[in-house]
């Protein structure tokens, strides 16, 4: 097949991952939960709990499902099962259905995680591009959060003008083409024969990925520092709004400071080859994004003024979250092309698990104070940056 076809990929991928991420929901998500689905903050809170097991449970096997079936179909089930998740959501008002869609969501998320990036890995090594790897992967996170920005900006005005529920619908209309766009994808070679179709080469393709992510040091220390420090900067998807409605932001007006969170990402995200040539080496960006977003949660715990705090939100959004990007891209340099959706999905999972277990004890000290939890993971970050062992022998992307 000419290496072209392969190339042709890459774009596709990045529409795929736009309109997956169109989440009209996320700007009204409490309202819709609260005034349409009747259920109480506390409820609302055990919903995204359950969301996040649901997430642990199904990342390693859909993403042996993305290596056994191929990345290309994944992602096609994943954007499908998301027209589903939607409208099963405004299907009734029961707490039962919100769990079940809330399982189907992060069954369409974890056939999403990982398949996009190794189908986009191996499209390029195919076509002969994987100098450009890391670039696109970032590209590929900046489109995600442009996805978000879009949604976050029309989201509220979908609710306010057709009515809460009105958002679930909206967002089975994107999914639906990520859908058909994930169908034009060509499987991109993986340098191995895929086996037959059976429980045992599934089991067993199961545990080669675990264990290789176990035996592979370097890897393992990647995928392991990724997931401390983006669980310590998770935090702030919980306490941002809280800060900027303490800060005198009105709730009308927090969308705006979410949407330019995103863009802050994106803009990271984008100049992220510039800046890693700038300060000539990989490991000094990813250190020196640490230090700097554990100096913006320091001064968001001492900030008061809205003024103030809304622009170090954005920094701090901006210098933490898309470091994960970055890290999937050096990670991917390590991992042969037969395993590399289902290492993927094993380090996703070790964030996820992160998250779970590190979210509720950032919680324990935001409900004594927000300006304490602030510091507390500026100190985390920075104390990540000090004590990490990561090389820059570990971060060459070319694998």
């Amino acid at each position: 097949m000419p290496p072209e076809r392969f190339a042709a990929n890459v774009p596709r991928l990045y529409a795929v991952r736009l309109l997956f991420w169109m989440h009209f929901f996320g700007a009204v998500l409490v309202p819709f939960y609260q005034d349409w689905g009747g259920l109480s903050l506390a409820a609302v809170f055990a919903l995204n709990g359950w969301f996040f097991l649901c997430n642990f449970l199904f990342e390693v096997p859909t993403g042996t499902v993305a290596d056994f079936l191929g990345r290309r179909r994944s992602l096609a089930l994943g954007s499908a099962v998301g027209v589903g998740a939607a409208l099963l959501y405004v299907s009734t008002r029961s707490f039962p259905v919100f769990m079940l869609a809330e399982a189907l969501f992060a069954v369409a998320y974890t056939l999403h995680s990982g398949a996009d990036e190794a189908l986009a890995w191996d499209s390029l090594k195919a076509a002969g591009r994987l100098d450009g790897a890391k670039a696109v992967i970032a590209r590929m996170e900046a489109f995600k959060l442009l996805g978000i920005v879009v949604a976050t900006l029309s989201g509220a005005y979908i609710a306010d003008r057709f009515g809460l529920p009105a958002v679930m619908y909206a967002y089975a209309i994107p999914a639906a083409l990520a859908f058909c766009v994930s169908l034009t994808l060509v499987e991109a070679p993986t340098g191995a024969d895929r086996p037959h179709p059976d429980a045992r080469a599934y089991l067993a393709l199961l545990r080669e990925g675990g264990r290789y992510l176990r035996d592979h040091a370097v890897v393992r220390l990647l995928a392991v520092e990724a997931a401390l420090t983006n669980a310590f900067a998770w935090g702030l998807i919980w306490t941002f709004q809280p800060l900027l409605l303490r800060a005198g932001v009105e709730l009308r007006h927090l969308g705006y400071v979410h949407a330019a969170a995103c863009l802050g990402q994106i803009a990271f995200l984008t100049a992220a080859p510039r800046l890693e040539g700038f300060l000539g080496s990989k490991r000094r960006l990813l250190s020196g994004a640490t230090v700097l977003s554990g100096a913006a949660f320091v001064a968001l715990s001492l900030a008061a003024d809205w003024r103030l705090v809304a622009p170090l939100v954005v920094l701090a959004f901006a210098f933490s979250l898309p470091r994960v990007a970055l890290f999937a891209a050096h990670i991917n340099a390590h991992l042969p092309s037969d395993k590399r959706a289902t290492v993927l999905s094993f380090a996703s999972m070790l964030r996820t698990l992160a998250i779970a277990v590190v979210n509720p004890l950032l919680g324990l000290v935001a409900q004594w104070s927000l300006g304490g939890v602030m510091a507390l993971i500026g100190l985390l970050l920075w104390a990540s940056a000090a004590l990490s062992r990561v090389e820059e022998s570990h971060l060459d992307a070319r694998g």
